[in-house]
């Protein structure tokens, strides 16, 4: 749905970097980068997607998902092609996106997309989305105060971790940053440090309990 009294953008065509990419983003659009291995993907994932689209007005959501998580082991990761068609099942409309940049730009890490996207699409008002989940072991990613300076994030609420990840070392870092949830739409085009916490219904499933009962599955199978 878009917003009252804005027309939808139109992708600008033709660019050669875009084409690379497979989607094209035109300058003056709200875009939200959400970044995981998606090992599998879920319905948290299309929530934490959905509600982040919804509240903060965003033209698209870009489902980046990763060759490899750094901090996880490659036996415990399945195949980029199986987890890509995974998020695709659950990216629902013309305003998500699932992309494999990251592999196509040889970006390992989360501060090297983000550059590269700002750097072929200059004009778009990028938002690194995540779940509460990862801002909890956020102070454990490369760069991850470059990234704060980089770019606006905004952080959807999940199980369990809420609490937890509000006293993280990455919120108490930038506590005089963050803004308050009622001007979250705000956020895009905001000079970073710049964050939101977005609280809403919380969806339980998670990527650890799938793997855990697909791995229970296949012992008795």
């Amino acid at each position: 749905m878009w917003a009252a009294g804005r027309a939808p953008r139109r992708p600008s065509g033709g660019r050669p970097d875009a084409l690379r990419l497979g989607f094209t983003l035109q300058p003056g659009m709200r875009v939200g980068l959400f970044g995981g291995s998606f090992n599998p993907a879920h319905e948290g994932h299309a929530h934490v997607a959905e509600t982040a689209r919804e509240r903060l007005d965003l033209d698209r959501v870009i489902w980046l998902v990763s060759p490899q998580n750094p901090l996880k082991t490659s036996a415990e990761t399945a195949s980029l092609a199986e987890r890509i068609a995974g998020a695709r099942r659950l990216a629902r409309g013309r305003d998500m996106i699932v992309s494999d940049a990251e592999t196509r730009l040889g970006s390992q890490y989360t501060i090297d997309i983000v550059r590269a996207l700002k750097a072929r699409f200059p004009g778009v008002h990028f938002v690194w989305i995540m779940g509460a989940d990862s801002l909890a072991s956020f102070h454990r990613w490369r760069g991850w105060t470059e990234i704060l300076r980089e770019v606006p994030v905004a952080v959807v609420s999940r199980p369990w971790i809420s609490l937890k990840s509000r006293f993280s070392p990455a919120a108490r870092r930038f506590a005089g940053s963050r803004r308050p949830a009622v001007r979250a739409a705000s956020l895009p085009g905001s000079t970073p440090p710049a964050w939101v916490f977005l609280t809403g219904p919380l969806n339980f499933q998670s990527s650890t309990v799938l793997r855990a009962r697909q791995r229970g599955h296949l012992n008795h199978s």
